[in-house]
């Protein structure tokens, strides 16, 4: 099988994860920032997450030095357009990006002026690749709670124009989903998709929440349903797919090691599952990566892959035309 020249799709992908080293090294100069070094190789350390980290804490402290750069419209559109053209260059036929404006305002910026500039990169790519796209808001749970309904009434405005959903994300704690309930509901109202990074950290119960409660269409990782049959059973009978990210689930501890991801057996179960980058750089990986460990580790046959691709397409938040246009690419 040609990994790289397999058709792809990629529903979870964080921005500031997924920034070029080399880009950081320019944006800094150009913005006066301080690096801690301007050595390419140091650099990509200090944005590489180890390939076992002991939690997922530690793997999210690899955001800090993106974030640094990432305080200005152009470069959030330069690296909006860089993400997409990456994914765009490996086969990947659509991508949804998710970040959280909230994390763009150290330097003054409007939730409008972060929206745009994000937008405006992934059309931009849109018009010179093969690749179609949207946005996912992001909030993140340890943040305060005052500005949530203001990024969705901004989001709003940008909904069937490169936003499509809501994202709770950060570190997981048990329980988290009954805080949030209003929140959601009040995303959902205004037009957005639901998607809840859940289950990643041995909660099962926080997916069956996030999808009882707040009503997720899809649930970020979830791969902790395996040991709660509520949650397992909810995932199948809703057909609510899962955004496994194997690569980023073995460095956060989520899993020991790829062997004993549950990918596969959820797949071959009728658990509807998808595969993704999680964060291209600081996980270190592709969407062909993802696609070739997962095939080779698990001996999975062209039609399963191309059943992964398929519930891909059809559990993404696109627009039907686009749907139809990535369905297009099912072998006949």
């Amino acid at each position: 099988m040609n990994y790289f020249d397999l058709p792809k799709i990629d529903l979870h992908c964080h921005l500031d994860g997924s920034v070029r080293p080399e880009t950081i090294i320019e944006l800094a100069k150009q913005q006066n920032i301080s690096l801690p070094t301007e050595d390419i190789e140091q650099v990509r350390e200090l944005m590489i997450a180890p390939e076992t980290c002991p939690n997922l804490d530690e793997y999210l402290k690899r955001f800090e030095l993106p974030l640094s750069v990432m305080q200005s419209a152009e470069a959030i559109e330069r690296i909006s357009f860089e993400v997409f053209e990456d994914a765009a260059k490996e086969n990947v036929k659509y991508l949804e990006v998710r970040f959280g404006p909230l994390l763009h305002q150290q330097r003054g910026l409007s939730l409008d002026e972060i929206i745009t500039a994000a937008v405006k990169g992934m059309q931009k790519a849109e018009s010179q690749y093969d690749i179609k796209g949207n946005y996912i808001l992001c909030i993140l749970r340890h943040m305060p709670k005052d500005q949530i309904k203001k990024v969705v009434d901004i989001g709003a405005k940008y909904l069937g124009k490169g936003v499509t959903a809501f994202d709770l994300a950060g570190g997981e704690l048990p329980g988290f989903c009954e805080e949030f309930i209003p929140y959601a509901k009040y995303a959902s109202e205004k037009g957005f998709h639901i998607t809840i990074h859940a289950g990643e950290q041995g909660s099962g119960q926080n997916v069956y929440d996030a999808i009882s409660m707040l009503g997720a269409e899809r649930v970020g990782h979830g791969i902790h349903i395996k040991g709660h049959k509520g949650a397992y059973d909810l995932v199948k009978a809703q057909n609510v797919a899962l955004e496994t990210c194997p690569s980023s689930n073995v460095q956060t501890k989520a899993v020991d090691d790829l062997k004993s991801h549950p990918a596969s057996k959820f797949l071959r179960d009728g658990v509807p599952i998808t595969i993704n980058t999680d964060n291209r750089t600081v996980s270190n990986t592709t969407m062909t990566d993802e696609v070739r460990k997962v095939i080779e580790e698990f001996e999975l046959t062209e039609e399963e892959y191309f059943a992964i691709y398929q519930i891909s397409a059809e559990s993404s938040f696109a627009s039907d035309e686009v749907k139809q246009l990535l369905l297009a690419h099912l072998p006949k």
